[in-house]
């Protein structure tokens, strides 16, 4: 279909969306499409009576949740935007829709003791697990989101300084930091495993087993198959690390506004969430200080 081909190529063109994003897109609208079809219904005569059955479609049949409702309403807004502003309709009819209320969900992080267990589990003796160490070494020190991670260079490392510049969204640079396990992981890794994987001699940093960089998928295959070998009871993503270090360095009195610096967050609202993780460290360090907390 041309017009959702098109709107695709402005997603990953224009506005510069990973080609994660940009399949989520593709798969909600597709996913819409479908409904459409069996109500014999077409994309640019929708009205706003079909939506809520839609939305119906959504919540009975699919059992879908509020979050992912709210989703595919962002995505098909987002779609019927772009046809509007192209002229394929006159109207977006999904600006007069409103989503289900949102359940308010706090990040989702690990304990360090559960990451302490993590990192011991890849093999530092082989090509592979060298990487797989420092793809959970440098998630974790510098929180970058997996789509930035999978383009870092190893000319965007400063070793002398222990810094990185990431590529992030909308084209943006900004400057992270790694420590010295982290440190330690990239040396071997790229005196050892990355020489042994880079057969086409590319400056990725992170590549796959045919030397090629790896990809978003391949990070979060990676962490599957990492976290079950551990005993950890969780489900694993690389946004699950990113909270993991903003949460942990809130823990450890870091202020917000560096926190957000480092996520690469353009507004201070976006980093507010994990302030809300943070409570039960703040009783702790209130009962365990205030002299008249407890008797």
């Amino acid at each position: 279909m041309k017009e959702l081909n098109s709107y695709l190529d402005y997603l990953k063109y224009q506005k510069n969306y990973s080609s994660y994003t940009v399949l989520n897109y593709k798969d909600d609208i597709l996913e819409y499409f479908d409904f459409l079809k069996r109500e014999e219904l077409s994309f640019l005569d929708v009205e706003y009576s079909d939506i809520r059955f839609y939305l119906m479609y959504l919540k009975d049949e699919k059992k879908d949740n509020n979050s992912t409702i709210n989703r595919k309403l962002s995505s098909l807004r987002g779609f019927y935007k772009y046809l509007c502003n192209e002229g394929f309709i006159k109207s977006n009819v999904f600006s007069l829709v409103n989503g289900p209320k949102k359940s308010k969900k706090l990040p989702r992080y690990f304990e360090y003791n559960e990451l302490e267990e993590l990192f011991l589990v890849p093999d530092k003796r082989t090509p592979l697990g060298q990487r797989d160490l420092l793809i959970l070494e440098m998630l974790y020190a510098t929180g970058v989101r997996v789509g930035e991670l999978v383009h870092i260079k190893v000319s965007d490392i400063d070793f002398n300084n222990k810094t990185i510049i990431i590529l992030g969204k909308g084209n943006k640079e900004r400057v992270v930091c790694f420590g010295q396990y982290c440190l330690e992981a990239l040396n071997l890794y790229l005196s050892d495993g990355r020489e042994r994987l880079n057969c086409n001699n590319i400056d990725s940093l992170f590549l796959n087993s045919n030397g090629y960089e790896i990809t978003e998928r391949g990070v979060r295959y990676v962490l599957d198959q990492l976290i079950k070998k551990t005993c950890i009871n969780k489900k694993i993503s690389p946004h699950m690390i990113r909270h993991s270090f903003a949460t942990h360095l809130l823990n450890q009195g870091c202020d917000l506004i560096t926190v957000q610096k480092l996520l690469g967050h353009e507004s201070i609202k976006a980093t507010q969430i994990y302030t809300h993780v943070t409570t039960d460290r703040l009783k702790e360090v209130y009962y365990h200080t205030f002299p008249r907390a407890k008797l």
